[in-house]
């Protein structure tokens, strides 16, 4: 079976053989061609999508664009409440850290339930208030705003104790902590410290539990000394006292924040912790 097609009426048909006649306008065979097959299937390929133009490129790409962005709204949402449990429950596990805890081989969630309430201090009236709303996972602002959260705790070796949130400044961005007090608001039971982007090898080990365990045992207030002793000082530095801390040797600035986060973190929680 061949195509033909009659440049009368433009008509295409298939016939065995050349026709006499066009079957539509009767035009005789003189006007009637017979197609080849690259020409059928150019004629075939026109009528359909060009999925060579530009046209189609745009219009496939956008399509792509929004089923893309269609899939990644769906999975953020579908996968926000696990990942906001997943913060809560690292949130807790540095508190843990501060008090002493392991929380790498605990279930951070049970322990925490167990020993620490979160409480308001309520600077007017010199008391812990419980706190009942949304378990918060920086403190930064909350401080700002005058929201002193103070957590009471039973510490990993069975003491009671109270943990204060403190946030600051390093090198390269924030800073944050937890530091574990004794009953007496004297001597620091333990602490945990972290940073959003501090050197490798440097500024990051503050993060490290070598870093961290020289607080425990030190005292937060010496003689001679207003208000907060304890500090940070370069490595090396001859000491003054018990209340001075080794910074990290290459990380003086990321040293100095820690130092500063501590003397204006416990700061603005001068009237809980003077408060005996």
């Amino acid at each position: 079976m061949a195509k033909f097609k009659c440049n009368i009426c433009g008509q295409t048909f298939e016939a065995d053989k050349m026709p006499d006649k066009c079957p539509v306008c009767q035009a005789d065979k003189t006007h009637i061609q017979e197609e080849s097959v690259s020409e059928a299937q150019t004629a075939t390929k026109k009528k359909g999508l060009d999925t060579g133009s530009n046209t189609y490129t745009v219009a496939y790409a956008a399509v792509m664009v929004i089923i893309v962005a269609f899939l990644l709204a769906f999975v953020s949402s579908s996968l926000s409440g696990i990942q906001n449990a997943n913060v809560e429950n690292d949130t807790k596990g540095q508190i843990l850290t501060a008090l002493g805890y392991d929380k790498a081989s605990i279930n951070v969630g049970e322990v925490y339930d167990q020993n620490v309430k979160d409480n308001l201090w309520d600077k007017e009236n010199l008391q812990l208030k419980p706190y009942d709303g949304k378990f918060k996972t920086t403190y930064g602002s909350a401080v700002k705003a005058g929201e002193l959260h103070v957590f009471t705790a039973t510490a990993a070796d069975g003491s009671p104790a109270y943990v204060i949130p403190v946030t600051g400044r390093g090198l390269w961005g924030g800073l944050w902590g937890y530091i574990a007090i004794d009953q007496a608001k004297q001597t620091v039971l333990g602490t945990y410290f972290y940073h959003e982007g501090e050197t490798a090898g440097l500024g990051a080990l503050i993060g490290d539990r070598p870093f961290q365990e020289q607080f425990i045992g030190k005292p937060l207030f010496a003689d001679g000394i207003e208000g907060i002793a304890l500090t940070v000082v370069k490595n090396g530095t001859p000491k003054k006292g018990p209340y001075q801390i080794d910074g990290v040797t290459g990380a003086t600035l990321t040293s100095n924040g820690v130092a500063n986060m501590i003397k204006d973190g416990l700061g603005a929680y001068d009237t809980f912790i003077n408060n005996k």
